[in-house]
């Protein structure tokens, strides 16, 4: 895989003028939401030359529409402005715009070049880096998907003004994870810090150390053989958790679940691996004050652990893979947990949130 070109700028104009003219494509199609699409897009295109004569695709908002539905009208919208395997996408959004975008971008016509744009914390530290592209499918999150990088990645903290409280920190419990795996040091900065006080400055510089983490373990591993899935703490729990209420009809921010999933995680690192009881008080702490708790109850427990079998890491249908920690930056890739520990976890993880 070849590895990103990642900006760290907020002369976004420059940098994606400089991007285009790098890939020097002979079509450019810009992917966005309807949202983005009145909030940032008049802005990026009145001030980059390259911009000004693209082609605008839109779809609708919210991961529910990372479909193939959407990804259909994104195919048809190429085709019908005569796109070629020399155009190029401009993926301008939060992380369903460059997970769709990316997926469609390297699937039509067997590739073509794109560019991730992120308008989100989330999508800037977490789905805009590292070559993971997908939709949902049957209910699962990801469950199509393909490993791709995107040529370049612009990542700005200017766009970030235009994001509500839960947009923020769902970003930044990404950044929570990245401290999590990395060092003792990185996370105690993360959670000496409120991320909805941090002015613009502050936050890139806490993003670039943040996604430095990531780039170095993905530089590493590219294709998840390994390390890699030192990234996944979280996610095998927070991914049941999200579709859990996206099946309620209440979906929650993907970094809400990630939180949340960490916490569950980092009991079972406990059982497993000995993760250190206060180190794991002072986690749940910070993230139920900041991210509050997930509905759920012991009749959920049989749904959750369905989607947990789901999970693409999984290798035995009897248990569950995991990636947990033995303590802040000792990492433990391919744990596995039965149900019954799960369901334990799952107790333990509600009395903590006072449920």
């Amino acid at each position: 895989m070849n590895q990103q070109n990642i900006l760290f700028t907020n002369n976004t104009a420059q940098a994606i003028d400089t991007a285009i003219n790098n890939i020097r494509p002979n079509g450019i199609f810009v992917l966005t939401d309807k949202n983005t699409a009145v909030d940032v897009w008049p802005q990026v295109k009145a001030e980059s030359t390259m911009m000004s004569e693209a082609t605008l695709i839109t779809i609708n908002p919210g991961d529910t529409n990372k479909d193939l539905k959407s990804a259909t009208l994104i195919w048809e919208n190429l085709i019908n402005g005569g796109a070629t395997r020399h155009s190029a996408m401009i993926c301008l959004g939060g992380g369903m715009i460059t997970d769709i975008g990316g997926f469609t971008a390297s699937t039509f016509k067997r590739g073509i070049k794109f560019i991730n744009m992120p308008t989100t914390l989330l999508s800037a530290v977490d789905a805009a880096v590292g070559g993971k592209t997908g939709i949902n499918f049957n209910g699962l999150k990801n469950e199509i998907g393909v490993f791709s990088p995107a040529s370049h990645v612009i990542i700005s903290t200017r766009f970030f003004n235009t994001l509500q409280k839960r947009e923020l920190l769902s970003g930044y419990a990404e950044m929570l994870k990245h401290g999590l795996i990395d060092s003792a040091a990185t996370f105690h900065k993360l959670i000496d810090s409120d991320p909805l006080e941090i002015d613009a400055g502050h936050m890139l510089e806490l993003l670039k150390a943040s996604v430095e983490i990531k780039r170095r373990i993905v530089n590493d591993d590219p294709y998840e053989q390994g390390i890699r899935r030192a990234l996944n703490l979280g996610h095998t729990a927070g991914h049941a958790l999200e579709s859990l209420a996206m099946k309620k009809g209440k979906p929650v921010p993907h970094g809400y679940a990630v939180a949340w999933g960490c916490i569950i995680e980092l009991i079972l690192s406990h059982t497993h691996c000995g993760f250190p009881t206060n180190t794991l008080r002072n986690a749940a702490q910070y993230i139920f004050s900041h991210y509050g708790t997930p509905d759920i109850n012991c009749s959920d427990y049989q749904d959750l652990l369905e989607f947990m079998h789901h999970d693409k890491k999984n290798i035995s249908s009897e248990c569950i893979n995991f990636t947990m920690l033995s303590n802040v930056g000792r990492i433990n890739i391919d744990r596995t947990a039965t149900e019954s520990e799960i369901k334990t976890a799952l107790d333990i993880f509600r009395d903590l949130a006072g449920a």
